[in-house]
């Protein structure tokens, strides 16, 4: 029996997780694990209190996420699902894993023209949902800030734009490709793709 990991690549703003909650609908038995849980896990657990300390927090994540996702594949865990804007910093330990267990790899990539994006991230980043420590140089469990447009870590306009193109997001790929636009999210049908990714996976393909 063939077992997958799917990881749902693309810019930050493409709408993943939308994607993932599709993906649970039609595919039912899936496990998914993500980096952004893991950054908020330890955000809220360990803190850091300058960028420094977040970025060293951001290593600790890293072996977090590997060791997690090694052990759903130890135990054969059939259908695997990942959303993180992947880059090529993480390409050669996901194919590394995935040939370790015998995973089949799929990459769904989503793209959207960057001022569509920007105008999504800013939109999002000053959101009350958003995990504060995602914004902030400085971070403890039970810090608030009402206003998020007072957060001290927010992404510039250039600073978006120089990490999507240095880390070539729009370029990821490992196994078999799926992209789509999601510039306009209302013309973005994900139905019949899903539909046919599950009877591929039903059939062992």
């Amino acid at each position: 029996m063939k077992k997958y990991l799917i990881l749902i690549a693309g810019s930050p703003a493409t709408g993943k997780t939308f994607l993932i909650n599709q993906m649970r609908q039609t595919l039912k038995d899936v496990f998914v694990i993500t980096p952004d849980e893991g950054k908020e896990i330890l955000a809220d657990s360990v803190g850091f209190d300058s960028l420094d300390e977040k970025a060293e927090l951001e290593k600790r994540v890293w072996q977090f996420y590997y060791g997690v996702l090694d052990q759903y594949m130890s135990v054969g865990k059939r259908i695997i699902i990942s959303e993180y804007p992947f880059s090529y910093k993480q390409a050669n330990k996901l194919m590394e894993v995935s040939e370790k267990y015998d995973y089949q790899l799929i990459t769904i990539r989503l793209v959207a023209d960057f001022d569509t994006l920007w105008q999504r991230r800013k939109v999002r980043d000053i959101e009350a949902d958003r995990h504060l420590s995602h914004i902030m140089s400085h971070y403890h469990f039970g810090d608030e800030l009402i206003d998020r447009s007072q957060a001290d870590n927010l992404i510039t306009e250039k600073e978006f734009r120089d990490i999507i193109e240095a880390r070539r997001y729009n370029e990821f790929v490992l196994g078999d490709l799926y992209e789509f636009d999601v510039s306009d999210f209302s013309k973005v049908n994900y139905a019949p793709f899903l539909n046919q990714l599950s009877t591929r996976i039903k059939n062992n393909q």
